[in-house]
């Protein structure tokens, strides 16, 4: 079991996690991550390694709460304990010097941009970080963006804060500024990172996304991370998770995280159910005593 050392929201349904675990902070290098299970029956959730403490023994991932599973985790606070944590997983991020790199994370893939970004930093790059967001409220690590790299764009899809407009639009409007670009890592949504992709694709700039899809052991044995990549399949755990952004069969990729959307969408609004049953049987047992 590993302990949860510290917790705390970032933004709504965004929770950072310090863990022990000092064989995988021993390592852990950039773009690797963990799979986590809550508990014994819990399903495994893959969250990028986002930073990590060699001296302290310790891993830091970010959560956002979206299916059953993950708003279980954001339910942990500090002191608890996550049933297994196993990692490093996944090959660690291709880094050199290229020249100039953008690292651009939308929503939480900013928190799996980050520990890259860092790394091209410290390869001799000049760095620049998009991080994009729908409203202020939800923007995520700025604060250690801006104390790591060398500038800093924030968007906003609805103007509260930065750049009012997305990080495709942010990326060309530098493009279009003459800005030259050697290397640009997106992750995000898919659909942003497909929009990467083709802006990036006509100035030829070496682009690469991290995939996320369904994923169960982590090891390649169960195939369910398979996509489609320059016509090939892979599997995302082992060959993955950064691919180049051109040759990814997007398209695929959408509709096999569809899979489960109703089982997720039933298992959601059970979560939620369950947890007003506790509040409201605890609220009764109070009352009565």
């Amino acid at each position: 079991m590993n302990k949860i050392i510290e917790s705390k929201f970032l933004a709504k349904d965004v929770k950072r996690f310090v863990i022990e675990a000092p064989k995988i902070a021993a390592k852990r290098k950039p773009g690797q991550f963990v799979i986590v299970r809550s508990n014994s029956k819990g399903e495994r959730i893959p969250l990028t390694i986002a930073d990590s403490d060699l001296e302290k023994g310790t891993i830091t991932i970010i959560v956002q709460g979206i299916g059953k599973s993950t708003k279980e985790i954001n339910s942990f606070n500090s002191g608890d304990f996550f049933h297994d944590v196993v990692g490093p997983l996944g090959q660690p991020s291709h880094l050199e010097n290229f020249g100039t790199a953008v690292s651009i994370g939308g929503g939480v893939g900013a928190a799996i941009a980050y520990p890259t970004a860092v790394g091209l930093k410290q390869a001799g790059n000049h760095t620049i970080s998009i991080v994009g967001a729908r409203t202020k409220d939800l923007v995520i690590l700025e604060e250690e963006m801006r104390a790591n790299v060398d500038e800093v764009y924030i968007t906003t899809d609805d103007g509260s804060y930065g750049f009012h407009g997305f990080v495709t639009q942010q990326l060309q409007k530098l493009i279009d500024d003459g800005r030259k670009i050697d290397f640009v890592l997106a992750i995000g949504p898919i659909p942003m990172m497909r929009a990467i992709a083709e802006t990036t694709r006509p100035y030829n700039i070496k682009t690469v996304v991290s995939l996320n899809p369904i994923m169960v052991d982590g090891t390649g044995m169960c195939g369910g991370c398979r996509a489609t990549v320059d016509n090939k399949t892979v599997f995302v755990c082992v060959d993955g998770p950064e691919f180049d952004a051109h040759k990814v069969d997007f398209d695929l990729l959408i509709k096999r995280n569809k899979t489960y959307t109703q089982s997720e969408k039933t298992a959601v609004e059970h979560f939620h159910q369950c947890h007003y049953d506790k509040v409201f049987d605890l609220a009764i047992s109070e009352n009565k005593s």
